[in-house]
């Protein structure tokens, strides 16, 4: 994850990554929450949100889902431009419903290295004008398939281990790769 760090075009809109597809665009009243905690000490949701220690951005603007990653994009004069998360780095998602108030989703994610963030940042995701629960189902079931994806890729980088010939063995002796000696004989 990393702040400020999506290409963007002419028009503002992410440029997409090699063989990225677009799954949904949130257009406008996109408000986002960003917790970022001070110290990489601690991973934990809980002290990320409660610490007095930590920097929060907001920023109203767009939302991308794809099938590799989540892009916020904000309007102008905010505290940051953009929010990319590759799906395999969110590590925890809540969809809240309050009993007062809008529903929201949060998630933690692993950043990425420089990229501006620390371990146990929270992100925050509220829809002024649209339901949420659509979104939500759609981040969960691309994050889900992007992470099969990305363990199946490990897998099949790591391949079957190579075999190498057994030592020859001081009973038997060979001659141009046949044994010379027969296996003993059967009654």
């Amino acid at each position: 994850m990393a702040l400020n760090w999506t290409m963007l075009n002419q028009n503002g809109k992410p440029i997409p990554l090699p063989k990225e597809m677009s799954i949904t665009t949130i257009d406008s009243g996109v408000d986002l929450c960003l917790i970022i905690p001070q110290s990489s000490g601690s991973s934990s949701s809980s002290s990320a949100a409660g610490s007095a220690g930590s920097t929060k951005r907001k920023a109203t603007g767009k939302a991308y889902l794809t099938d590799q990653r989540f892009i916020f994009t904000s309007d102008p004069n905010s505290s940051f431009e953009s929010l990319s998360v590759p799906l395999h780095s969110i590590l925890l998602t809540r969809f809240e419903q309050p009993t007062f108030g809008a529903n929201y989703l949060t998630f933690e994610v692993k950043p990425s290295p420089d990229g501006g963030l620390t371990d146990g940042t929270q992100v925050e995701l509220r829809f002024k004008d649209r339901a949420m629960f659509e979104f939500v189902s759609l981040l969960e079931k691309a994050r889900e398939r992007a992470i099969y994806m990305k363990r199946q890729l490990t897998e099949d980088e790591e391949g079957l281990p190579t075999y190498t010939m057994p030592a020859e063995s001081s009973s038997v002796s060979m001659v141009g790769g046949v044994p010379v000696e027969n296996p003993p004989s059967y009654d």
